[in-house]
């Protein structure tokens, strides 16, 4: 949260992944039986980080601090479906992995900019800001309905095939997370509602400017692979499939 706009991303988008990279390469090759005993404390455990994650996020102030607990918490989720022990959890950890770096990267270069105008991430000071920053606006809000999994968006694909690969394996878990999937899309759209609608704080935003041309070209990049691999996600899941035949 501290880290400046590159080391969120780096932290959020690459670094985040290391452990669940681990427990893909390492555990998934060898048999269930080494942690299936630990099973249940490991969903509740995954559960519990999800849920209360989320929980912190939508009780924040600081725009960094939500997105911080809100990327743990889908980092949770991702984690849940690599302990699925079927190939459709397992499939939809990868692909949460690649989703959830390139949301949660643009989640923080999104607020990196509005810091970089303004100098403050706190949210009492924002409103308004669809009148000042449309193009920010509009970037943002796919950004944010792909933070809670809205179809057509690859956190969307990877999310569902999580959930098909849980309800194979125990049906009482996917009914728990339904709350902290709730919470997710309530926080998200809360922060982008109290951002860019509602009135002009005009005694703080005085000089204001719409993205920069680099800003336009990465947010576009990211936006891109979002949506493309949401409608089209066949080249990533048999890629996937491919590299995981590899490592068994």
């Amino acid at each position: 949260m501290e880290a400046p706009t590159p080391g969120s991303v780096i932290l959020a988008g690459i670094l985040l992944k290391l452990g669940s990279y681990a427990i893909l390469r390492f555990l998934v090759g060898f048999s269930f039986s080494l942690y299936n005993d630990l099973l249940f404390f490991i969903f509740c455990l995954l559960w519990l980080g999800f849920t209360y994650g989320a929980i912190i996020a939508f009780n924040q102030i600081d725009m960094k601090k939500i997105i911080a607990y809100a990327s743990v918490s889908h980092m949770n989720f991702s984690l849940l479906g690599l302990f699925s022990q079927n190939i459709y959890g397992i499939m939809g950890a990868f692909l949460m992995m690649l989703a959830h770096g390139l949301t949660s990267s643009a989640l923080f270069l999104g607020i990196g900019i509005l810091y970089d105008r303004f100098k403050t991430r706190l949210l009492f000071y924002y409103g308004g800001l669809v009148v000042l920053m449309p193009i920010v606006c509009i970037f943002y809000f796919f950004i944010i309905l792909a933070n809670f999994a809205f179809p057509l968006t690859l956190n969307f694909v990877a999310e569902i095939l999580i959930l098909i690969g849980l309800f194979q394996k125990t049906k009482i878990c996917v009914i728990f997370l339904l709350f902290g999937m709730i919470l997710t899309v309530i926080y998200s759209m809360f922060l982008y509602n109290k951002i860019f609608f509602g009135p002009i704080v005009s005694f703080f935003i005085r000089y204001f400017c719409d993205v920069s041309r680099l800003e336009f070209y990465v947010l576009s990049i990211i936006l891109f692979f979002l949506l493309f691999f949401g409608i089209i996600p066949f080249k990533l899941i048999s890629l996937f499939l491919l590299n995981l035949f590899r490592l068994i």
